[in-house]
């Protein structure tokens, strides 16, 4: 006798204006990706991100006052961002034709 198998996935069904279909499937073809995997996935990401901002962070009494002692240190600066942020960045280029 056949069993019966449980289905895995679950149908979702959403009703949008042409405008947002017209951004949807742009978007997935940019991506190379269909629009259901595409409107999946952003839902998903979209969940987890809502899911990881509400999460509470537990930690022991002493796991937390060591956290605020390190976040009550002066800030020190890490030298390849300084470098980084000292660079010109390509558009600010010195030799461009404007001042020549």
């Amino acid at each position: 006798m056949a069993r019966a198998v449980k289905r895995k996935d679950y149908p979702l069904s959403m009703r949008l204006p042409e405008t947002d279909i017209a951004i949807i499937d742009r978007a997935a073809t940019l991506r190379g990706r269909s629009r259901t995997d595409f409107v999946r996935e952003a839902a998903v990401r979209a969940a987890e991100d809502i899911l990881m901002e509400t999460a509470p962070i537990r930690m022991s009494p002493a796991g937390f006052r060591a956290f605020v002692e390190v976040l009550s240190q002066p800030a020190r600066p890490v030298p390849e961002m300084v470098e980084l942020l000292q660079r010109k960045a390509p558009w600010e280029s010195r030799n461009t034709k404007a001042e020549k």
